[in-house]
């Protein structure tokens, strides 16, 4: 064996403890005297020379309140005793109900008939319930879990996650491990499926990917994990809970839907025709392409040169927009009356609240994909105009927050926003057309959200 790479019990003898191995000698030593000082002691107490007896006896007693009290806590003190701490639960399955069943039959049989082989049966089964309890704290104790999580997570699209049990006890391994969440279940919980872990060495660690999907958007947490394990004869079935500050912000959901496609085309032309539109300074002079709108034909120079010609303006390739989710959504609307639908009535209000939150996503991803200069705006919320990749998960952030309004007073902030001429304005609104700022109009392309 080479001297690199020593043995288990030289490696073992280079890491000990040589103060408290020494204070554990001295008080075994200690404790050997005060024994045999007892023994001295109880023999002349039967000789009658109780004078004798009586002193070695408080040298004894001397000599192990010693130990007690100064060699004693310096052993504590070098001693981890976390695991006493931790609070396991127990769950009996049914195994262990059967067991159960069966050692109080033998209790019943072993009472009325006396017989000692039944006794000693007796006496091994309860010793099985003792060892396993033992055994799966041991397991339990000294083991941490690490959870990692993707940087941006949208909703309704699958993740990898990786989990990470770490085995910290330096004797013994751990067997037949179930990570859970913890035991208050709530809708926005991140592990809803346990990961099984079959075996954990000591001193090391185990990682497992789990695929996990958020349904909606908003903000997930984890308060706590548990550990949980049936070792070593699933009589019983044990949790220790860890606790965990794990929150994440799930975005609003961007893969392209059906409405999206629909929209898109509208879209882009109305940003084309606005910035075609406003461009006042001629750039250069080119020959015609059949994408071209005639409406750009310089007539005159087509008709001197023979050939037909189109006028570029310096500002035909800007593409900076704002996009501009209104959370007004109005009341719920009232049932009729005889019906039994103000339920359903307010979760479809709801649901098209969503379906405009998932299509501004939509929207922010698709000028992010194209490299526009984009920014982003609601009543309470507003970035920088910027390239669309500095600012595009600032955007899904707040969207992944926000909330819908019921009150009207918080669009005013659309009367900000006459004054921008310079920008082109997506705006998703509940409004009424009456209520929008005559001047949004003619720089502006409305998606109403009772139409999405």
């Amino acid at each position: 064996m080479s001297a690199t790479n020593p043995s288990a019990p030289i490696r073992w003898w280079q890491r000990r403890d040589r103060p408290g191995w020494r204070n554990f000698g001295i008080a075994m030593l200690a404790l050997s005297v005060a024994l045999v000082i007892a023994l001295f002691s109880a023999a002349t107490a039967q000789q009658g020379r109780f004078w004798l007896a009586a002193t070695t006896t408080v040298v004894a007693l001397s000599i192990a309140a010693w130990v007690a009290i100064t060699i004693v806590p310096a052993l504590a003190r070098r001693t981890s005793l976390r695991w006493l701490a931790y609070q396991v639960d127990y769950r009996l399955t049914r195994d262990g109900t059967i067991y159960l069943a069966a050692v109080f039959i033998l209790v019943l049989a072993a009472v009325n008939t006396g017989n000692n082989l039944l006794f000693l049966i007796l006496a091994c089964l309860l010793a099985g319930i003792l060892i396993s309890g033992v055994l799966s704290r041991v397991v339990l104790t000294g083991v941490d879990v690490k959870f990692d999580l993707p940087e941006h997570i949208f909703a309704e699209q699958p993740v990898l996650a990786e989990i990470e049990l770490r085995n910290e006890k330096q004797g013994w391994p751990s067997f037949s491990l179930l990570i859970t969440g913890g035991r208050k279940k709530t809708p926005s919980e991140i592990l809803t499926r346990p990961v099984f872990f079959p075996y954990l060495p000591r001193l090391s660690a185990a990682r497992q990917k789990v695929e996990l999907r958020f349904p909606h958007r908003g903000v997930y947490r984890q308060d706590a994990f548990g550990i949980r394990t049936r070792f070593p004869f699933g009589f019983f079935e044990k949790t220790r809970e860890v606790s965990s500050r794990i929150a994440m912000t799930v975005y609003p959901r961007v893969e392209p839907t059906d409405q999206f496609y629909e929209v898109l085309p509208l879209l882009s032309g109305e940003v084309a025709s606005f910035y075609r539109g406003r461009g006042h300074e001629l750039h250069s002079l080119r020959e015609y392409r059949p994408t071209d709108s005639a409406r750009f034909v310089d007539w005159k120079v087509t008709a001197k040169l023979g050939r037909m010609m189109v006028r570029e303006f310096a500002r035909e390739d800007e593409r900076r927009v704002m996009l501009v989710l209104d959370p007004f959504i109005g009341p719920a609307p009232y049932p009729e009356r005889g019906t039994d639908t103000g339920e359903s009535s307010s979760v479809a209000h709801r649901a098209r609240f969503e379906r405009a939150v998932s299509l501004t996503a939509c929207i922010a991803w698709h000028f992010y994909e194209i490299q526009s200069v984009m920014q982003f705006r609601t009543d309470r919320f507003l970035t920088p105009l910027a390239p669309a990749p500095q600012i595009i998960y600032d955007t899904l952030r707040e969207l992944a927050l926000i909330e819908p309004e019921t009150s009207a007073v918080g669009g005013r902030f659309l009367d900000d926003l006459v004054s921008e001429r310079e920008v082109f304005k997506i705006i998703l609104t509940a409004r009424a057309q009456r209520s929008i700022p005559t001047g949004l109009w003619s720089s502006s392309y409305f998606l109403f959200i009772d139409r999405v």
